[in-house]
């Protein structure tokens, strides 16, 4: 399986791993560490040695509860980091946005993909991106960030994301997106209770049926906390299990704040694989 994300092409053969950069002062584990654009580009840097295969740069919170920002306040964050990150790297920049002012932005300063929690259901955002070669995730939240986690509720939750992800991207694909451009992301914590993610989790092989690469954003999540009695000091090992588990059940990309430990939890499946 191939994904073409703008000029950057990625063989699936292997696991990718999507660095979290957030340029926010709200973000639920990393909330204000990166606002200083030095401090931003040291993290950057790190995640480079490290073995990031793409970066991820957010600027708004889309924790649960959060409120949003102006365009004006998400492109003051973001555009100067995307500059300062171009001048040093041609890494892939996915940025994580629902807006699509910000989208149009960005595009134009030739990103390699859009993260969307709203699946590209914003009025124009479909248009943009067809216009373009960037690629895009669409993932799967019910309700808003703001109401998500009041009271999320599902008759069956993994065959109603399925199913969403898969109407979303029939329907962008009609519309004109090549499918090598489409990642799809169940969204675990977005409008999920323990249990939902628990479920989600354990049936992530279903999602193959698709067709497409599946990303998962499990790191420092609050249910893999709640699993380990709340011990935040616990966070990675929990999150290394977790994405492992995951990948092992056919998620092709991890999003993650923890790249080099990340990396080499898969450089050990990759060996045993490879030797079975």
């Amino acid at each position: 399986m191939m994904l073409q994300l703008n000029k950057h092409s990625f063989d699936l053969k292997r696991p990718l791993v999507m660095g979290i950069l957030n340029i926010t002062p709200d973000s639920f584990s990393d909330g204000g560490m990166y606002l200083d654009s030095n401090a931003a580009l040291k993290r950057v840097d790190k995640m480079i040695e490290e073995g990031v295969d793409i970066i991820d740069i957010g600027g708004e919170s889309t924790r649960p509860g959060s409120d949003p920002v102006s365009t004006d306040e998400e492109l003051k964050r973001i555009v100067p980091i995307i500059e300062a990150i171009k001048k040093i790297s041609d890494i892939a920049i996915s940025i994580d946005t629902y807006k699509p002012e910000v989208m149009k932005e960005v595009i134009d300063m030739d990103v390699a993909m859009i993260n969307d929690i709203f699946a590209l259901q914003k009025p124009n955002a479909i248009d943009l991106l067809k216009k373009s070669n960037v690629g895009v995730c669409l993932m799967h939240m019910q309700g808003t960030p703001k109401t998500m986690q009041l009271n999320p509720t599902y008759k069956n939750v993994v065959s109603e994301v399925r199913s969403f992800l898969e109407e979303r991207a029939n329907l962008i694909a009609n519309e004109g997106i090549d499918k090598s451009r489409i990642i799809l992301d169940p969204g675990f914590g977005f409008g999920k209770t323990f249990e939902h993610n628990i479920e989600l989790l354990q049936n992530i092989e279903s999602f193959q049926s698709l067709n497409l690469p599946i990303l998962v954003g499990l790191s420092r999540k609050s249910f893999i906390r709640k699993i380990l009695n709340g011990d935040y000091d616990d966070h990675l090992s929990g999150s290394i299990s977790a994405a492992i588990l995951s990948v092992l059940k056919g998620a092709k990309i991890l999003r993650v704040h923890d790249v080099k430990e990340t990396q080499s939890a898969f450089k050990i499946i990759q060996v045993a694989q490879s030797m079975a």
